[in-house]
């Protein structure tokens, strides 16, 4: 008689993390538009990036009506000086209720019970599970000793775990789970794996480097098959991290190594297409991948820094359209470099609501000056050329652009 593989139970509202391939946990390219992109293009579900809990703790939950988001909102702390009454609250967290809560898993930077409880308490309503940081090496994190410095404190980040799992998992009906690294030994690593697995969570990530490792190295899958066969025993679902390239690669590494699924980091970050199979065609061009992230992120008004980084990473260095639109001061401009005309005058309105569309009159000035410099070439180049098309030729030979005139 064949025996049925355990299995931790699901709660009613969490998530089963096994036979996904899932969107990493990733600062600045985990934010909304990057997580409804990956989705668009087949990604089961979505990690948000890396938020502390003490950061989420005092936000105001409202929803926004005109992005038909969530946001989780607060005025900064980390000044003793008074607030400025005109000032707005930042944007701690945002998320889309409608479009990916039942498929997004928010992840908690915390090295404190207690606190980790108070901020998850506060979004496991809208999101489908929460995960523990416990594998990030920056200073940022380690240093408050959060996210890879856990992995040297075992029954602290057990207690954290335990903690999330009776008053947050067990009341919110969603999953707890955790992302590590692997530890200096095989030993060690795997007593850490079989302690989190006796806390109660559903799901464990785990990222195939060690702590000082960096993603230029190689990733070590070797304890692969150990985790993962302690995963199944406790019937824990197990997903790997680690120079995962795309949809079919993740799920063939998964069934090689024997674990549930797996994530994508990196290759998602810099085209988020990855998520769709060979048979559904593949990478799609990057041209093709920016448009669709432009109408994400000004759909849900995303902070015009973070749209500009994420363009930075999905458009290839040495295009002229990448080197242009780095030196954009806003979303218009963008459009205008993109040629995105269906998009123009969303573009500047979220610029007016973003307090942006002043920051880039020196941009339209200068490019007022380049677009005239290069009339008046044009005029002195056609006094010489009976053809158009040299006189196009003789333009670009000498680095001359010509930039279509800006409204203000």
């Amino acid at each position: 008689m064949i025996s049925t593989p355990k299995r931790v139970l699901i709660p009613k509202n969490g998530v089963d993390y096994r036979g996904k391939v899932v969107l990493a946990p990733m600062v600045r390219s985990g934010e909304l538009p990057s997580r409804l992109l990956a989705l668009k293009y087949g990604a089961d579900l979505v990690w948000g990036p890396e938020t502390v809990d003490k950061s989420m703790i005092g936000t105001n939950k409202n929803f926004n009506p005109l992005t038909s988001t969530i946001d989780f909102t607060r005025f900064p702390s980390n000044s003793s000086r008074p607030t400025p009454k005109d000032q707005k609250e930042s944007v701690i967290y945002k998320l889309h209720p409608t479009k990916e809560s039942r498929r997004l898993i928010f992840q908690l930077g915390t090295s404190c019970p207690t606190i980790a409880v108070e901020a998850a308490k506060l979004v496991a309503s809208d999101v489908a599970g929460i995960d523990v940081n416990a594998g990030c090496p920056k200073p940022f994190s380690t240093t408050g000793g959060m996210g890879a410095a856990l992995l040297q404190t075992p029954e602290l980040l057990a207690s954290i775990l335990e903690a999330l799992v009776k008053e947050v998992g067990e009341v919110y009906e969603i999953g707890i789970s955790v992302k590590i690294r692997l530890l200096e030994t095989p030993e060690r690593t795997e007593a850490l794996v079989k302690r989190l697995c006796q806390t109660g969570i559903t799901g464990l990530t785990v990222h195939c480097r060690t702590t000082p490792m960096r993603p230029r190295e190689r990733a070590i899958r070797d304890q692969l098959r150990m985790i993962g066969c302690i995963c199944r025993e406790a019937g824990v679902a197990c997903l790997m991290n680690g120079d995962v390239a795309n949809r079919d690669q993740a799920l063939k590494l998964a069934e090689e190594y024997g674990v549930d699924g797996a994530m994508i980091a990196t290759a998602a970050e810099a085209n988020s297409s990855c998520f769709r199979t060979e048979s559904d065609g593949g990478l799609l061009p990057w041209k093709e991948v920016v448009t669709e992230y432009m109408n994400i992120a000004v759909e849900v008004d995303n902070r015009w820094g973070n749209t500009k980084f994420l363009l930075s990473q999905l458009m290839p260095g040495k295009a002229e359209a990448a080197k242009r639109c780095q030196q954009a001061k806003n979303y218009r401009q963008v459009c205008e470099i993109l040629e995105l005309d269906d998009l123009y005058d969303k573009a500047r309105d979220l610029d007016e609501r973003l307090g942006i569309t002043q920051r880039a009159g020196q941009w339209v000035e200068k490019a007022k000056k380049q677009n005239q410099s290069a009339k008046a070439a044009g005029r002195h180049s056609r006094e010489h050329q009976d053809n158009d098309e040299d006189h196009h030729s003789i333009l670009s030979q000498r680095g001359i652009t010509a930039v279509s005139a800006l409204t203000v």
